[in-house]
């Protein structure tokens, strides 16, 4: 590879940061690029995949389609790996990794939303399996998207496929315990996911009048924020104005914690390599213990107040009826399952899961009145 591509980006990056040129590479051996680092082609890929471009049309609370300006699940995963590139470079970590796994983490979510994933992992549980959007998204990059004639999948870097079935944050695979933790990279997009959503979904909720703002200044870290705004821009009229600017100010308190709190881990902790990070028997990548109470006591006002409101209940609710009845059609129909080419390659429960995992909300809702309307 070029040395002009390689070793200035190396020379910047921490020592426990992931470096391209130690990647332990990929499944299908592939000549290396002179224009391109391995994780800058890895981002290039999932960019230009089909699943990527599904995202546009998938629920990120609000089903698609519900408003001009909700959260899409395309519009949530650039906000994760544009906060996980600020983190990265604050830490001197790999951007390109960072971006790569935030790109890729919700591939494998299915139609509207969580709902969507607990219909298919309830069907897949019925048959003595189970459906997990983070494995999901890694079986699509390794075997269902095809771009190369000499391989399935996108044939991705082991530490982006590492950093997409280690995703954890306080709704994906919150209890489950890694016996050797995810390198930094990864950490980073976990907690550049949890800033994304709870920032956004405030938003979200206010903007759909679900949510009131005289509620949210109840909670210490929107008191922050805003005490933030107001020391910097004095009285705002605008109320949407405002709101956005909390939010920024918010975000940005969040950043600012997790970089802080992580260096004095790193100091603490004495990390010098990739393999300290990875031996460490807990995250190294965290907020402080404030910070985590802050937002503990935040997320319990979403969960409570947006997520289980019966408006969001009735759209998802409704979806995850469409997404088992479709299931069952196609398992008592095998011969009207229209991608005949899945079943050629795995056991009708199987294809049946892939193929409705990677409908659009849209999709589906056409789907479901074509086939049983």
């Amino acid at each position: 590879m070029s040395t002009f591509f390689k070793k200035p980006a190396e020379q910047l990056l921490a020592s426990y940061a992931v470096k391209s040129s130690t990647s332990i590479g990929r499944k299908y051996p592939e000549k290396s690029d002179d224009k391109r680092l391995c994780f800058q082609r890895d981002k290039d890929r999932i960019i230009h995949s089909k699943a990527f471009r599904r995202l546009d049309e998938k629920t990120q609370v609000f089903v698609s389609g519900s408003g001009d300006h909700y959260r899409t699940r395309l519009t949530h995963t650039i906000e994760v790996a544009q906060i996980s590139r600020d983190i990265a470079r604050r830490l001197n970590l790999n951007e390109d990794l960072c971006e790569a796994i935030s790109l890729a983490h919700d591939l494998g979510h299915p139609p509207f939303g969580h709902a969507g994933e607990e219909a298919l992992n309830g069907i897949m549980n019925q048959n003595g399996m189970h459906f997990e959007h983070n494995e999901q998204s890694k079986r699509l990059v390794e075997k269902l998207e095809k771009a190369y004639p000499n391989f399935d999948g996108l044939n991705l870097s082991s530490e982006v496929l590492e950093g997409l079935i280690k995703h954890k944050t306080s709704y994906d695979q919150s209890g489950k315990v890694f016996e050797i933790f995810p390198h930094l990279e990864a950490q980073v997009v976990n907690i550049a996911d949890e800033i994304a959503y709870t920032n956004h979904d405030m938003d979200d909720g206010l903007r759909s009048g679900i949510l009131d703002i005289r509620r949210l200044r109840k909670y210490m870290l929107w008191k922050k924020g805003e005490k933030e705004v107001w020391k910097k821009y004095g009285k705002i009229n605008d109320n949407q104005v405002l709101i956005l600017r909390i939010i920024s100010s918010v975000m940005a308190l969040m950043i600012e914690d997790f970089c802080v709190q992580t260096m004095k881990n790193i100091s603490r902790l004495r990390i010098k390599s990739v393999d300290d990070i990875r031996k460490y028997k807990g995250a190294v990548g965290e907020f402080s213990v404030s910070m985590h109470e802050m937002l503990n006591d935040l997320r319990k006002f979403l969960f409570e107040n947006f997520y289980l409101h019966p408006e969001i209940q009735a759209f998802t609710l409704r979806g995850e009826r469409m997404i088992k009845k479709l299931f069952e059609y196609y398992q008592k129909n095998p011969a009207r399952f229209p991608k005949k080419s899945l079943l050629k390659k795995s056991d009708n429960i199987i294809a049946i899961k892939d193929y409705i995992a990677g409908m659009t909300d849209r999709f589906l809702i056409q789907e479901y009145k074509k086939t049983l309307i």
